[in-house]
Parts: structure tokens; sequence; C-alpha cells
């Protein structure tokens, strides 16, 4: 049974692209900062696999999975991404259980597993924005680390220093009070 998703996708697929040049794809795809769920394959292989059937964002908890339309070009409409502005991911791994292409593989919950085998991204400080940095004690990005000391440690004045065991969650972009953020999640995709 064809979703209704897929079906307007695929309805709309062809008018669009009848009206944008094939640049247009490209210049966007490019343009777009995102997460893709935890356990998603390459980008090249996560898009040959993807079927665009939404079980994965059904699945989340947090609701932090959304789909792509014709924003990001063609070839990623219906596929899922999260912005951790807006809402990161939890970790919870439920997208890769229920995932029945292997887009997204499955990742046993356990910390050891996760470190090895999440990869969404890798989160930087910006220091001019950085409250922490700036002689005023923060932290928020610290405390809403779900590895704590593993992905993220804090020095003086609870200035935040991600270290390689990041996996890109976005939680500490979430949780960052500054506006722009002071931390920000660079994605692993391209």
């Amino acid at each position: 049974m064809m979703r209704r998703r897929t079906f307007l996708s695929v309805m709309g697929s062809g008018a669009v692209a009848t009206v944008l040049p094939a640049e247009t794809d490209a210049a966007s795809y490019a343009s777009q900062r995102y997460l893709r769920p935890p356990g998603a394959l390459d980008e090249d292989d996560f898009l040959a696999r993807c079927i665009r059937c939404g079980q994965c964002g059904e699945a989340c908890p947090n609701r932090c999975i959304k789909y792509f339309g014709f924003e990001n070009g063609l070839q990623s409409t219906d596929t899922p991404y999260i912005t951790p502005r807006e809402k990161a991911c939890i970790l919870c791994m439920k997208c890769g259980d229920v995932c029945p292409t292997g887009a997204i593989q499955k990742i046993e919950r356990k910390v050891e597993t996760i470190l090895d085998e999440v990869k969404m991204g890798h989160a930087v400080v910006d220091e001019s924005l950085c409250l922490s940095f700036q002689g005023k004690t923060c932290g928020v990005c610290y405390r809403a680390c779900p590895l704590p000391d593993v992905a993220i440690r804090v020095g003086m004045l609870e200035q935040p220093h991600v270290l390689d065991a990041c996996v890109g969650c976005g939680l500490c972009e979430r949780s960052c009070i500054q506006l722009p953020q002071a931390i920000r999640v660079i994605p692993n995709h391209g």
C-alpha cells in the first residue's frame, strides 16, 4: 500500500523535475544543515536504500525525525532528517529497530555500541558566543549531553570542550541558551 506522502512525492516529482533545472537539486542539497538518524548509512548508500516509508519517524519517541519535501533536492524527498536546534536525538535507537531496509542500522542501546556505531556529526563550540568563555558560568550543553565526560567535558567556569567521542546527537545544540547557539553539530554526511 502506497503511503500518501510517497504518492504525493511521486506525483509531484515529475512536475517539479520539468520546472526546476538539474543544478537546483545539488545547490539546495548542499545548503541544508541537518543530521541523519543515528545508525544511518553513508549518504549515498542511505539514499539508495531508504524507501521513504516513515517508520523511523513513527517509532521516534522524541518526535525529532522529520521528512524532506522538495527543498533539499528530489533525491532526498521524503527521507528522514533531524534539525538539532528544533529537536535533537535522544539516542533511543528505535529508528534502526524499525527500518525495513537497513538504511538505518540497528544499534544496541549500550554506551560502548553507541560510541562505536553512531556517527551523526560532531559538536563544535564557538568560543566567541559561549557564555562560559566570556566569563559567565553556564554549562547547559554539558548537562544536556547523554555522554558527559565522554563526548564533552567542562573546564573552568564550565567551559565546554567537545571530545572525539561526540556522536552528534544535537542535545547540546538544542539546549544552548545563546542565540545564535554557541555550540553546533556539524553533520558527518556530505
